[in-house]
């Protein structure tokens, strides 16, 4: 062997493939273990990893979606939720929102397939030297991670889940799991859909169709270029770089946002440097309870859904029910005008009435001593303070006296004030409220509802809830009960004091509005439309207030009756719901129907869930029901109480039937309107019963109630959109047994005074004061 051929011998082999060879191995290897490794996580090897989602989950994957309440016109009234979601369809988002979140979250979302290697290459390369430079997630495994709740509990309790670094392996490890899933199960489109009406933007807005109307009070599809860029930057952290609250935070991401789409040519660079320096202008309102129409009849419908939804398996707040309803969306607007024009002006009156006097006062209009301290025991807040201080009156005392930073209602929007609870009170004590209802007679349709003054101050609704004496809008009952006994409009009854004996031994005698007796003949018709309490008291005397209760429960009175002759002047307590639907008796041709809201309910998907099916009673005669109706139009005609209020204050020129109401003191002011396809009550008073004006010009019911009622009919009246008959009352279909023109009925009958002489003379052992 040459010398040559040894050194060349001795020479040591290259070592490149055997590293070549050794790294791929290694990397077979490596991969092999990934893909063991995916396949543990999936299956959960040992409970180490924690459950994945199931399959199912997987094809029909939830989210909490708020169920929306539709008026009769198709309008929002309003939505229930624990997640204020409301999904939206692809072809309702714009181009331009699309376009800024590929640019700016996933600019290779269409072509891959849920993990994106040049993404993943990119952050594994920022580790190794340090930088934390962009983020490897796409949309999808984003939407994996908000979907299923990857980083929750429920997902996370394998036994490597507590272990340093592990956790958050494991967590992404599932994520791109299920990224690859869903891009296996759903088209891109349905994939960014998702995603857009599950992601939570802050200001309780779920979803893209939420965060539109909550920051904009829009819907997506209007949103601008710049308005959409600013949506699209709450994905990176809906908190730090809100409109609201970190508005030079959310307008430097809106520009990145910008930035990002002028990169991938969905924006010009001029366009952009047009827009880069503007302020974000919000139009801002978060949705709640608190806010929108028919706040009060939102609360009282969901009472009955809840019932419903515990009764038929479904969440009121969670799975996305359409519910549509009898409102109107059109009246509920003018029914809230009218009650905000006419409140408003009545406040500041009763403000003025008791200046530098507290309003809480006894029949002889004396202060009523340690009302605020009585009162503010039935308050949440003494109830949480009594449980606190177990009942030690000094500490409870202290903090309900101490002042604190506070917002008050005033009908001049909210203001800011320092005040202690016990002013607080004090404070809205002295407030006026009111309810208002308005119904289609012929089918029960409510078609307005306004409970109060306040939702979010006053949320006691005065419509159904509250109950309160309805003084002489009681009386068509009675009348009703007379004609149904062979008394008609034309019946003659003189105008003097009647007292009617009591089981006690005591008499009943009750004056008239003025103290005083005409001892005049009045026609019941006449009676009725001035409110005369002595023929009201002829009338039960003859009747006996046992017929009275039957009659208003046979027509939809649902509260307790006390049968006793003071019930003719309406001393016990109803709702104003029963009256709007008992008077629509009289409209409707004694047919009750049971005044309804609810129409239907439809799942997310359309199906129908329930339909309402109306309730109705053979209440009167077709001819009793007509021959009221011609009575209560007296009312709306000279010399009727409701008569300039209607015809000269709010120039209402059709046919009307009517009737006020104000209880003794005034401590309740009623009204209650019917015309041909709409019945509508009011009530006004003190939110209790000692709080009221002293006098009855100010307090008595075509003052205090009426006006809202005719304001409402104007305006109805004036929207061509609403189909509100303005002709006569139909007559019924059978001739009358009886003559209405009272000049022929009563030539040559004699007036039955019968009881007037009886008792004319008996002494006055009670004598309430007036009930109008």
């Amino acid at each position: 062997m040459t010398t040559r051929q040894k050194t060349v011998d001795s020479q040591p082999k290259s070592v490149y493939p055997k590293i070549a060879s050794t790294l791929w191995v290694l990397f077979l290897g490596g991969f092999a273990a990934f893909i063991l490794y995916l396949y543990a996580v999936s299956i959960n090897f040992l409970n180490l990893f924690g459950e994945l989602p199931n399959m199912r989950t997987l094809e029909n994957p939830k989210s909490a979606l708020s169920s929306e309440i539709y008026s009769a016109d198709n309008a929002v009234l309003g939505k229930y939720f624990r997640e204020n979601r409301t999904p939206v369809e692809y072809e309702d988002l714009p181009e331009n929102f699309i376009n800024a979140l590929i640019a700016t979250e996933d600019v290779r979302f269409e072509d891959h397939s849920g993990i994106d290697p040049e993404a993943m290459a990119r952050v594994a390369g920022g580790l190794m030297i340090g930088s934390s430079k962009g983020g490897g997630s796409t949309l999808t495994q984003q939407l994996a991670k908000n979907l299923f709740k990857t980083r929750g509990e429920e997902l996370n309790n394998g036994l490597l889940n507590d272990v340093p670094g592990l956790r958050t392996l494991i967590q992404k490890t599932k994520e791109w799991i299920m990224a690859v899933k869903l891009e296996r199960s759903y088209t891109k489109r349905e994939i960014m859909l998702m995603y857009l009406n599950i992601f939570e933007f802050g200001s309780n807005a779920f979803g893209i169709e939420s965060a539109a109307k909550t920051f904009f009070n829009k819907k997506p599809k209007d949103l601008q270029v710049y308005e959409s860029a600013v949506l699209v930057g709450l994905f990176k952290n809906p908190n730090y770089y809100s409109p609201k609250f970190k508005p030079e935070n959310s307008k430097h991401r809106r520009n990145v946002v910008m930035s990002q789409m002028v990169k991938y040519g969905f924006m010009s660079e001029d366009e952009y440097n047009n827009l880069k320096d503007n302020d974000i202008k919000l139009d801002y309102r978060v949705e709640n309870q608190n806010i929108g129409l028919a706040p009060y009849f939102r609360t009282e419908a969901s009472k009955f859904l809840l019932q419903w939804c515990r009764e038929n398996g479904y969440d009121l707040y969670a799975d996305g029910l359409k519910i549509y309803t009898t409102i109107d969306s059109r009246m509920q607007k003018y029914a809230e005008e009218a009650m905000e024009e006419h409140m408003k002006a009545q406040q500041k009156l009763f403000f003025d009435h008791w200046k530098n006097r507290n309003p809480w006062v006894d029949r002889n209009n004396q202060e009523i001593k340690n009302f605020p301290e009585v009162a503010i025991k039935r308050t949440e807040r003494y109830r949480r303070l009594n449980a606190r201080f177990d009942g030690n009156q000094d500490s409870i005392n202290y903090y309900l006296n101490k002042k604190m930073p506070m917002r008050i209602f005033t009908w001049d929007g909210e203001k800011d004030v320092v005040m202690s609870p016990m002013d607080s009170l004090k404070y809205y004590k002295h407030f006026l409220q009111a309810g208002f209802m308005a119904m289609e007679p012929q089918t029960g349709h409510i078609k307005a509802w306004v409970g109060g003054i306040n939702y979010k101050h006053f949320k006691y609704d005065h419509v159904k809830q509250g109950v309160r004496q309805p003084g002489s809008t009681f009386k068509p009952f009675l009348y009703t009960a007379a004609v149904e006994n062979g008394y008609y409009p034309c019946y003659e009854v003189i105008d003097a004091q009647v007292c009617v004996p009591l089981p006690d031994g005591t008499m009943w005698c009750p004056n008239n509005s003025d103290n005083k007796y005409s001892g005049e003949k009045f026609t019941l018709r006449k009676a009725l439309s001035q409110s005369v309490n002595s023929v009201s008291a002829y009338l039960v005397n003859k009747l006996g207030p046992e017929t009275l209760v039957q009659t208003a429960k046979r027509m939809g009175i649902s509260t307790p009756l006390d049968p006793t002759p003071s019930l003719a002047l309406g001393t016990s307590d109803v709702s104003l719901f029963d009256m709007v639907g008992a008077y629509g008796t009289f409209v409707n041709g004694g047919t009750w129907v049971e005044p309804s809201f609810i129409t239907r309910i439809e799942d997310k998907h359309g199906n129908v869930l329930y339909e309402h099916a109306p309730k109705t009673v053979e209440a009167l005669s077709e001819e009793t029901a007509y021959l009221m109706v011609h009575m209560l139009k007296a009312a709306a005609e000279p010399g009727g109480t409701a008569y300039y209020g209607l015809r000269h204050r709010n120039g209402l020129k059709n046919e009307i039937g009517a009737k006020t109401g104000t209880t003794q003191n005034q401590s309740d002011a009623w009204f209650m309107g019917i015309t041909p396809n709409l019945v509508a009550g009011t009530w006004v008073g003190g939110e209790d019963r000692s709080i009221h004006f002293r006098t009855i010009a100010l307090g008595q019911g075509n003052k205090l109630a009426m006006p809202v009622y005719g304001s409402f009919m104007q305006k109805v009246y004036a929207d061509k959109t609403l189909d509100v008959s303005k002709d006569a009352f139909p007559k019924p279909l059978m001739p009358l047994s009886v003559e209405l023109d009272c000049a022929k009925y009563n030539q040559g009958i004699p007036i039955d005074s019968t009881m007037q002489d009886e008792f004319l003379n008996m002494p006055t052992e009670i004598n309430l004061d007036a009930e109008i």
